[in-house]
C-alpha cells in the first residue's frame, strides 16, 4: 500500500489559496516592506549589507521561503525552516550577538497579518476557522524555529500582535534610508505604487509611524484590477507595473490548485 504524502500545509487549507496567487503575495510583500523598515531590529538586516544593496531581492527571498514551506512536503518544509534558522545563526555568530526573540516573532506576525489583509483586499473575507488555520501554519513554523512565547491560537495572537506593534516599531535613520533604497531600485512611478499599496494593508500603527496621509488613489483601482482578472487582462497590468527582472519570478508564483 502506497504511503500517503504528508504536507506541511494541508491541500485543502486556505493558506494554499492565499499563497498560490502572485497578486496576494505582491501585497504581502508591500506590507512587509513597510513594516520591515520600521522594525527596531532592522539593523540586523543592515549588518550583512544585503538589505540596502538589494532591498527588493532581500524581502522577496523572505516571502519566497515562506511560500516554499507552504507548498512543500513535510520533510522538505522542515528542511527549509531549518535552513532559515541556520542562516540566522550564522549571522548571529558573525556579529557576536543574538537576534531578539521578539524580532523573530515580528516577522512571523507580518506574514500572518499581511496574508489576511492582502487576501481579503483582493478576494473575500476569511472566516474565523480559516484565520485559525492560517495562524496554525505560522505557529508551527515558529515552533520549528524554536521561537518562544508564541500565542497558542489566533484569538490570543490578535492581542499579542497589537502589543508588538506598539512596542517594536520605530521610524529611524534605517527607515529613511531603506525607503530611499526602495525609490532608487523601483523608480518614481513604481515607488509611488508601492506606497499606495502599503496604505491598503498595513496596520494603523505602521500607517501613523510612516506618516501616510491623503487619499489613496489605489483604492479606486483595486476593483478595476479585480475585474481585469475576469477578462484575463491582469497580466498586461503586471507587465507594466512590475520591474522587468522580477516579472518571471512573480509569474511563477501563480499555482493552479
Amino acid at each position: 500500500m502506497e504511503k500517503e504524502i504528508q504536507y506541511f500545509v494541508d491541500k485543502n487549507s486556505v493558506v494554499r489559496e492565499i499563497w498560490g496567487k502572485s497578486d496576494t503575495i505582491l501585497f504581502i510583500f508591500a506590507g512587509a516592506s513597510a513594516e520591515f523598515a520600521l522594525n527596531k531590529a532592522v539593523d540586523w538586516l543592515y549588518f550583512t549589507g544585503k538589505l540596502p544593496a538589494d532591498p527588493l531581492g532581500r524581502l522577496f527571498s523572505t516571502v519566497s521561503y515562506a511560500r516554499q514551506i507552504v507548498f512543500s512536503e513535510l520533510n522538505e518544509a522542515n528542511k527549509a525552516i531549518d535552513k532559515i534558522t541556520a542562516i540566522h545563526t550564522a549571522v548571529e555568530k558573525s556579529r557576536n550577538a543574538k537576534i531578539p526573540d521578539w524580532a523573530y516573532r515580528d516577522v512571523l506576525y507580518m506574514l500572518i497579518h499581511y496574508s489576511i489583509t492582502s487576501f481579503e483586499l483582493l478576494e473575500r473575507k476569511l472566516c474565523p476557522a480559516e484565520k485559525e488555520d492560517l495562524y496554525d501554519v505560522f505557529f508551527r513554523m515558529g515552533q520549528r524555529m524554536h521561537v518562544p512565547e508564541l500565542p497558542v491560537n489566533y484569538t490570543l495572537w490578535l492581542v499579542n500582535h497589537q502589543e508588538q506593534l506598539e512596542a517594536d516599531l520605530l521610524k529611524s535613520d534605517f527607515t529613511i534610508d531603506l525607503y530611499k533604497q526602495y525609490r532608487k531600485h523601483l523608480g518614481s512611478f513604481r515607488y509611488r505604487l508601492l506606497l499606495e499599496s502599503q496604505k491598503l494593508v498595513v496596520p494603523v500603527q505602521v500607517n501613523k509611524r510612516l506618516g501616510f496621509k491623503g487619499v489613496n488613489w489605489l483604492t479606486f483601482f483595486v476593483p478595476v484590477y479585480k475585474f481585469s482578472r475576469r477578462l484575463k487582462l491582469d497580466g498586461l497590468f503586471k507587465s507594466i507595473i512590475l520591474p522587468a527582472n522580477y516579472r518571471a519570478q512573480i509569474k511563477a508564483l501563480d499555482i493552479k490548485l
